[in-house]
């Protein structure tokens, strides 16, 4: 049941003395890092864990200011592996690993993947992607440290990820919840019976943000258990948080990271139960130490017992992302919100995007929709019956009337990695122009 019973099952007061050595120690390492230097000189060793707010903030811009070596409080000698985000616009975020980094990640990753049900007796086929990103790898060595027989197939071509999982009986698959979607019209295509043709069970989704409703339609798709992982580059990868078998919120692995909730405009520390900005600080990093890195992720500390008997609090599904979030006329809205909407109605398809556009100075939001063609058998007035009544069900989920396009089947782009699912075609300056 626990791939660390000792561990996992820690008396917390045990754990919060645990933690509070490990800060210490991660704020004296710290010390070496060019970056964080000025801003620690002054911060002694805390004397409790109340004291963490001492401590300055680290977010990604600053990671994108310390570029390339601001944040790295260890000699190069002994750095074996980098990681990095896309830089699309401007520095990317660069994020080291030593030897010990990457030991610790894969033991996290194996725990997060034991403690919902995998075991050495798997076949675990990975689709995400390798190289820079974090993702593909954090679960394959996780994969192999839990001893199952890893398959490190990577990303795209359906029809070869379906022989693999039929010819040697793939049992368990770390998937984007989006390409989860997309390989079951591959599924349908080949005429394949998820039940007899295939050996699956467990799905770990992630990597971005889904809805309830969607997870429910990959568990209904492929007759399998789909749980949630949680996980951030900036402070390993996958394996942070994960659900357990019960699927009741994520277990944070407090032995890992030092978790708070703080408002996201205050920057205040909220009580465990209320919903506000996640940040974390490291406590075994010997790379790149992360002193309360925010990470923009909206969730909630879940501190009651459960039920499978880890002592490691838990947090909710991420709602959303601060940065993630639209503003439409004044109006906060985020794709979450109009995902879980477009989910619960069995006529839209699985495939959607979500465009912001000008007209006559004010916002306007343009949802496009595949129609499912398993679903929705009627004729043009039926569709546009069906787009009225996803009109009104997103606006009152909204507080916005959206346009709602049905499009064809296969129509909208597609990615191989996380779906581009928001649009900005919107032209504003960084001083906000008049218009009109």
């Amino acid at each position: 049941m626990y791939w660390q019973k000792e561990i996992e099952t820690m008396d917390r007061v045990q754990l919060k003395k645990m933690q509070l050595d490990c800060i210490n120690k991660q704020l004296a390492l710290a010390k070496n890092a060019p970056y964080y230097k000025d801003k620690l000189a002054n911060i002694t060793e805390l004397k409790d864990l109340t004291e963490i707010t001492k401590l300055p903030f680290t977010t990604k811009q600053d990671l994108r200011d310390a570029f390339p070596y601001g944040l790295l409080a260890t000699d190069l000698k002994n750095v074996v592996r980098l990681h990095s985000s896309s830089g699309t616009t401007g520095n990317p975020t660069v994020v080291f690993h030593t030897k010990e980094d990457l030991d610790n990640w894969a033991n996290i990753s194996a725990r997060s993947m034991y403690c919902a049900g995998a075991r050495n007796t798997d076949i675990f086929q990975n689709t995400m992607g390798y190289g820079l990103f974090s993702g593909g790898l954090g679960f394959h060595y996780g994969g192999e440290r839990l001893g199952m027989l890893t398959i490190p197939l990577g990303p795209g071509n359906s029809k070869r990820q379906l022989w693999f999982m039929q010819h040697f009986k793939t049992t368990v698959v770390h998937i984007l919840p989006s390409y989860a979607l997309r390989l079951s019209n591959t599924v349908k295509e080949l005429g394949i019976n998820v039940k007899k043709d295939l050996n699956l069970k467990i799905f770990f989704i992630g990597a971005e943000p889904h809805s309830e409703a969607m997870r429910q339609k990959i568990e209904e798709l492929y007759g399998v258990k789909a749980y949630n992982s949680y996980g951030l580059s900036e402070i390993s990868g996958p394996g942070i948080a994960f659900e357990c078998r019960y699927q009741k919120h994520l277990h944070i692995w407090e032995d890992y990271v030092y978790p708070e909730i703080v408002d996201p405009k205050t920057f205040e520390p909220l009580p465990d139960g209320e919903e506000g900005e996640l940040v974390l600080t490291t406590l075994h990093r010997q790379a790149m130490p992360l002193m309360r890195y925010r990470t923009k992720d909206l969730t909630k500390i879940i501190s009651e017992p459960c039920e499978c008997g880890r002592t490691h609090r838990r947090i909710a599904r991420i709602t959303a992302r601060t940065d993630d979030m639209m503003i439409i006329n004044g109006v906060n809205i985020f794709p979450i919100q109009i995902e879980k909407t477009i989910m619960s109605i069995p006529e839209a398809g699985k495939n959607y995007v979500i465009e912001l556009f000008d007209h006559n100075c004010m916002d306007k939001l343009r949802i496009k929709i595949e129609v499912n063609n398993d679903t929705f058998k009627g004729t043009l007035k039926d569709l546009e019956i069906l787009q009225n009544r996803l009109i009104n069900e997103l606006k009152q989920e909204l507080d916005v009337t959206p346009i709602v396009q049905f499009v064809e089947a296969g129509s909208l782009p597609v990615s191989e990695g996380k779906a581009k699912r928001v649009i900005d075609l919107r032209e504003r300056t960084k001083s906000e122009a008049f218009c009109c």
